[in-house]
């Protein structure tokens, strides 16, 4: 059955994946009209989630995000299909980097970094910037439960020749990488709740004590890898911008959890700039801490 799923769907991403950029939104307008107005996915999460963390807005406020952030979302998850057929020179344009020599200079200097991001604006565009780095680029993410469709993520999100590996595939991959000296960025989502039995640290993040991934901060210290973020901002529709932000050079002289927390703070000025372009369908603060 996943199979059949999936030899139906394929044809129509690849159709949408080719459609001019003009009737490409015209199509995720429609998409929103379907996920927002007729099916409400996830409506109830997403207002819980603005309601919790933005309760200085009014409920007409909050509303308005709600709305252009389902309006977001349907454009982000789009743009992921789009990569399958857009052309470099295209993305190039549309997905700009400011500072992409700070993350050349690690190269230069022999020096593999994690790199933390955040569910924030266009994630997954972010992958196109593989052939800028200086080092591969190696990104951690979550298997799907469909095996065809999980391959077709992998197909779409290494096709600038970023590696992709699964959680468990982390540490062995790094303690490889390290012993054989071959430098590497290695992108980790850090900012989403983590398994109960995974809890190591809590802190306040938009006013409300929740436990926090802290898997990024104990590798880079495990493996000597200086910590960065990135800061996507979403400049107007189809268009985007990264910065990349320093974290931590030698993360070994920080306190425990410093380096998470300084991240973090990071990630909620984003969302207090511009709330709608953050996920609010994650059940961020599932395990609020009472």
């Amino acid at each position: 059955m996943q199979f059949i799923v999936y030899i139906l769907a394929y044809p129509l991403l690849w159709l949408i994946s080719i459609l001019p950029f003009r009737i490409f939104y015209w199509f995720s307008d429609f998409v929103y009209f379907i996920i927002y107005r007729i099916i409400g996915y996830r409506k109830k999460v997403v207002r819980e989630n603005l309601a919790l963390a933005l309760p200085h807005l009014s409920a007409a406020e909050r509303k308005e995000i709600e709305k252009k952030f389902y309006q977001h979302m349907c454009d982000m998850f789009l743009e992921m299909v789009k990569t399958m057929s857009i052309s470099p020179e295209e993305m190039e344009k549309r997905f700009h980097v400011t500072n992409i020599e700070l993350v050349q200079d690690y190269a230069r200097k022999g020096k593999s970094v994690i790199l933390v991001a955040s569910h924030y604006a266009s994630y997954e565009w972010l992958l196109t910037i593989n052939p800028k780095l200086g080092f591969q680029g190696i990104a951690v993410y979550k298997r799907l439960a469909n095996p065809y469709f999980d391959k077709l993520i992998r197909k779409i999100r290494s096709k600038y020749k970023t590696e992709m590996i699964e959680t468990r595939q982390a540490i062995p991959t790094m303690a490889q990488n390290q012993r054989s000296g071959k430098l590497s960025m290695y992108g980790l989502a850090s900012d989403q709740s983590p398994k109960l039995d995974r809890i190591f640290h809590s802190m306040k993040f938009m006013g409300i004590e929740v436990p926090v991934h802290t898997g990024a901060e104990m590798l880079a210290k495990k493996y000597d890898l200086s910590v960065i973020s990135v800061e996507v901002r979403k400049v107007k529709r189809g268009y985007y911008e990264a910065t990349f932000v320093p974290i931590a050079d030698d993360p070994k002289e920080y306190k425990d959890f410093e380096i998470t927390e300084k991240y973090l703070k990071g990630v909620e000025k984003q969302i207090y700039e511009a709330p709608e372009f953050y996920l609010w369908t994650h059940k961020r603060w599932k395990h609020r801490v009472k």
